[in-house]
């Protein structure tokens, strides 16, 4: 996950401070240190970092703090405010034109993943109810026109393309057919090299001054760490992007760019690419990365997730099921398969209060080994068992473990797991003897307490 190793610094130096109760300004700037050398190891940019620190030393070693009964958690906010404000603030949407085709130009270096975000930024505003027009002005790599085509096919969008023609017609063309067919968002796929060069930028500028784009975006693989920033600078010189599209946050990447772009073009993050999949592109909020980033979970991304993938209907029917207490493994299943829509889960584990910071990779590598185990259980299972556990019996259980290639142990524990939320199911319906609800724990998919899982 991206931030992990700056995530489980940061929580140490908290600790630490959490631990000492009263601060002195020798704690706190000690604490700074350990901070800036956590930012340096998480590839920010060195004056980003300096800079930083300097900023949350001189709040954090005011009156207000080492006289407060709590200073360790004044420190936690102050932290959090000068990360959001290093990342933008508030979050920035893209520009859409009074007199439609809106013009986003996407460019990049090669390979940083500009064709594929053309497709998720056109799947992304298709779901707001805009008319999307994906544009192949790439006619230099192999297969680009292509690859645009495909991913196009896979969001129902459609593609402009002339093949090997001029760059700059090609955009000129596609806004006149865009006017046309009522196509009110039109996206450039623009071409890439595998460094920046004259010839690209000289290519970009002439298509930005034919079509005046309202946007223009620039791609950039976070991986590449510090770099991102250099490549930042350069395009932002040439041609003066609007802002920033981070692709494979969701990866190990050590999320320096992150923190460093803003901070050094002064242009901001829009968007993040969050996974492989065309549906994996989240607008970027600055005031929540900032909290991911603090292990402090991030709510408001995790309703919207739900809102967007779960389905409302099958939910409340879910819900009549557990207060008729007639929750069965059909049921099951079918949580764990809407669950799956909204991502990995470490993902969405990591969204979570109380659960983000403290969420290990390998924790949740084997928390999706345990939902795969036990989707293949039930699968396993006849449409009769599935709906009626009872009629489990040893024999069943072995035909079962053999087919889920897991253990007869394994369908036991599955099993009690089922009874344990029908019982839960039964009393929170009906209330306990006492005339008090009990509350129910956090599970995702009846998976609470299997063993390996993060929770």
């Amino acid at each position: 996950m991206a931030f992990e190793g700056l995530s489980d610094k940061l929580s140490a130096v908290f600790k630490k401070m959490r631990g000492k109760g009263k601060l002195k300004e020798a704690d706190i700037k000690e604490a700074m240190r350990e901070v800036r050398m956590a930012l340096l190891e998480a590839d920010v940019n060195y004056k980003v970092a300096k800079e930083f620190v300097a900023k949350v030393t001189e709040r954090a070693v005011g009156d207000e703090v080492l006289e407060s009964l709590t200073p360790a958690q004044q420190v936690i906010k102050i932290v959090n405010d000068e990360l959001t404000s290093l990342m933008g603030e508030t979050g920035a949407r893209i520009n859409f034109s009074s007199k439609p085709p809106t013009i986003v130009m996407m460019c990049g270096l090669q390979g940083s993943g500009k064709t594929t975000h053309s497709a998720k930024l056109a799947l992304h505003f298709k779901n707001q109810g805009k008319r999307p027009l994906l544009v192949a002005c790439d006619v230099y790599r192999p297969a680009a026109i292509d690859q645009l085509k495909v991913v196009g096919a896979k969001v129902n969008v459609p593609v402009f393309e002339m093949g090997q023609a001029n760059p700059v017609e090609i955009a000129k063309k596609a806004v006149s057919h865009a006017k046309d067919y009522g196509n009110d968002l039109v996206i450039l796929d623009t071409a890439g090299r595998l460094h920046i060069d004259q010839v690209l930028i000289e290519e970009l500028q002439n298509i930005k001054a034919q079509v005046s784009p309202q946007e223009i975006l620039l791609v950039i693989d976070s991986m590449i760490g510090q770099d991102a920033v250099n490549v930042a600078s350069s395009f932002n010189e040439a041609l003066g992007i609007d802002g920033v599209i981070l692709t494979k946050l969701d990866g190990d990447t050590r999320g320096g760019a992150a923190l460093s772009v803003r901070a050094v073009t002064g242009k901001p993050i829009k968007f993040v690419g969050m996974g492989e999949k065309l549906e994996d592109l989240e607008p970027f909020y600055p005031d929540r990365m900032a909290s991911r980033i603090l292990g402090m979970g991030d709510v408001l991304t995790l309703i919207e997730k739900a809102q967007t993938e779960l389905d409302e209907k099958q939910a409340l029917e879910m819900a009549q099921k557990m207060k008729q207490n007639s929750f069965d493994f059909n049921d099951m299943l079918s949580q764990m398969q809407q669950l799956k829509k909204m991502g990995p889960l470490s993902s969405v584990l990591g969204m979570i209060p109380g659960v983000a910071g403290k969420l290990k990779e390998e924790d949740a590598e084997q928390g999706e080994k345990q939902l795969q185990q036990v989707e293949a259980i039930i699968q396993s299972m006849t449409a009769a068992e599935r709906e009626k556990p009872s009629l489990i019996n040893p024999s069943r259980k072995r035909r079962i473990a053999a087919g889920s290639g897991t253990r007869v142990e394994d369908v036991n524990r599955l099993i009690r797991q089922h009874e344990q939320m029908q019982k839960m199911f039964r009393q929170m319906s009906g209330g306990s003897k006492k005339g008090k609800r009990r509350k129910m724990p956090f599970n995702i998919g009846g998976m609470g307490g299997m063993p390996g899982m993060p929770f």
